[in-house]
């Protein structure tokens, strides 16, 4: 018995020892960010010199991109879709430009979630449904043009 009472003392003192080297070991880690921070600044002026790399080759190349001739092929629209977009053909680029021009006239966008399209008679006509999402959309267009 009395050697037990001698050991439990020895443990109450053993983690009192085991706090006092944490202590001593934050302040050493926070002198080690402070090292790595000084590096950081020395990289920091590598990097600005590189992007003025990346800016003078997009600089030498002045050709503009050319436009994809499938989506600037002027295509009919169907009877539907010539009364929302109009009746002369053109590319279907600018189908989907009218198209939006014609839902934000509309205010056809549904206000509590903007990626859905509220459907008018006009449009009805076209998605057959009451609503459709804007991905939907074109896809649903698509189908209306020749």
């Amino acid at each position: 018995m009395a050697t037990a009472k001698k050991a439990a003392p020895a443990k109450k003192a053993a983690p009192a020892k085991k706090a006092a080297p944490a202590k001593k070991a934050a302040p050493a880690k926070k002198a080690v960010p402070a090292k790595k921070a000084a590096p950081a600044k020395k990289a920091a002026p590598a990097k600005k010199a590189a992007p003025a790399k990346k800016a003078a080759v997009k600089k030498a190349p002045a050709k503009k991109r050319t436009p994809n001739a499938a989506f600037m092929k002027a295509m009919t629209p169907s009877a539907h879709l010539a009364a929302v977009i109009g009746g002369t053909p053109v590319p279907r680029t600018e189908v989907t430009k009218k198209v939006w021009e014609y839902i934000k006239k509309n205010g056809l966008q549904d206000k509590a979630q903007r990626t859905m399209i509220n459907a008018d008679a006009k449009l009805k006509e076209i998605f057959k449904k009451a609503q459709v999402s804007m991905f939907e959309m074109t896809k649903l267009i698509n189908s209306h043009l020749s």
